[in-house]
């Protein structure tokens, strides 16, 4: 399963080069038997007119299935079989047997080396199959099968030399492509890794956040229902209702969370909550004991989903911050778009803190910085002087029209 999937890319099946697989277990079998009988027929027919070189034999045959053999390591080990082609191909031209598809397995052979990254091996397989071409057919053929044969004309090492050049350009561009291929998909996972863990801090953040909120408004009513359940039961009762309430928002938005790992790519069922759900958020805060007083700067503007999705995010964090760090019961938020192109958010609180982390230093700030800086945007969290805690940010806005915030 996982080699199926790294063979895929969205879903659909990817496309490989031939070469690609040159690690691969498997003999490539099919592809050497195909060369194989190509190699032995051609010959067959090439020797019919070429009366004057040695017959094709059993030593001749022997040869040629030899060459072809060795294509089966050719993604194993590509040196190995760059200059083993080479050398039956020597042995069989020097045995005197016909010029014919012999040269088809030093091509391959050679081509599956230089696209494996071993050029030199290849070239140096190549350069002594020529040489030892022209030391046979100019000097040793005196000597060598068949009787009575003569030194080709010099015109004709052209020909091989033009063989020679084309192999060698048509590997170094399959090489040349395969180097491309290669550093293409390396790009994809990165770029789908990259994307896996984005998603992942993205669902972290809502679930800490939707969790860390709700969680905090159900810690304090709880404690606040146990302490009043005989004195006041009423009181009591409203804070049952509160906790009520708050879970089951909670496990609402855990679930939209959670429909997004089960069905990636899907439209959510709900929307996501922005800025218009800031009375809700005051209500939660007011269940939890926290007066929270809103002022607006400037006119409305209609954000994006995700800037009004991070600007809710931040006000919920602070908020829950307050009531879990602080020994104030108010909080101040200000919502400012005054400043074209930019929104503005800052929540104070009197303080003092109830901790030594009353600033909220842990998973939340560090949740509400990647909101902001992936909008652009910046945080800036820190204690003011009277001993409350204040967090302000900036999220830079796109030009939008003008309607209810």
């Amino acid at each position: 399963m996982e080699e199926q999937r790294a063979h895929t890319w969205g879903g659909a099946p990817r496309w490989q080069p031939p070469w690609a697989t040159e690690s691969d277990d498997r003999l490539p079998w099919a592809s050497t038997v195909l060369l194989t009988v190509l190699v032995q027929a051609g010959s067959t027919f090439a020797a019919h007119g070429q009366p004057d070189r040695s017959a094709l034999d059993l030593f001749a045959r022997l040869l040629l299935l030899a060459g072809t053999a060795l294509l089966l390591l050719r993604h194993r080990h590509p040196v190995l079989v760059a200059f083993g082609t080479a050398g039956t191909a020597m042995l069989y031209l020097g045995a005197g047997y016909p010029y014919g598809p012999v040269f088809f397995t030093v091509a391959v052979g050679c081509f599956a080396a230089i696209v494996a990254g071993h050029r030199r091996a290849a070239w140096s397989a190549v350069a002594m199959l020529w040489a030892g071409h022209l030391l046979v057919a100019h000097w040793l053929y005196r000597w060598l099968p068949p009787a009575g044969d003569s030194s080709p004309p010099w015109g004709q090492e052209l020909v091989v030399l033009a063989w020679v050049v084309a192999i060698v350009a048509a590997s170094e561009l399959a090489r040349v492509r395969r180097e491309q291929w290669a550093h293409s998909r390396a790009e994809r996972e990165a770029a789908a890794k990259r994307r896996a863990d984005e998603e992942r801090l993205r669902i972290a953040r809502e679930l800490h956040d939707v969790l860390a909120h709700s969680i905090s408004v159900i810690n304090v009513q709880a404690g606040m229902g146990l302490a009043l359940l005989d004195s006041d039961p009423e009181q009591a009762r409203t804070a049952l209702t509160t906790i009520k309430s708050a879970s089951k928002e909670a496990l609402g938005e855990v679930r939209q969370v959670l429909d997004t790992l089960r069905a990636p790519g899907e439209a959510p069922r709900a929307p996501a909550p922005g800025l218009d759900r800031l009375p809700e958020l005051v209500e939660q805060a007011r269940g939890a004991g926290l007066t929270v007083e809103v002022e607006r700067a400037g006119s409305a503007v209609t954000l994006p989903p995700g800037t009004d999705l991070a600007a809710f995010r931040i006000v919920q964090e602070a908020l829950t911050n307050v009531v879990r760090h602080s020994g104030s019961r108010t909080a101040h938020v200000r919502v400012d778009c005054a400043t074209p192109g930019r929104l503005g958010l800052r929540i104070d609180d009197a303080g003092p803190a109830t901790g030594g982390d009353a600033g909220g230093s842990g998973n939340g700030l560090i949740g509400m910085r990647e909101r902001a800086a992936a909008l652009g945007g910046t945080i800036e969290a820190g204690s003011l002087p009277d001993g409350g805690f204040r967090v302000e940010a900036v999220i830079p806005l796109a030009a939008a029209p003008k309607e209810s915030l």
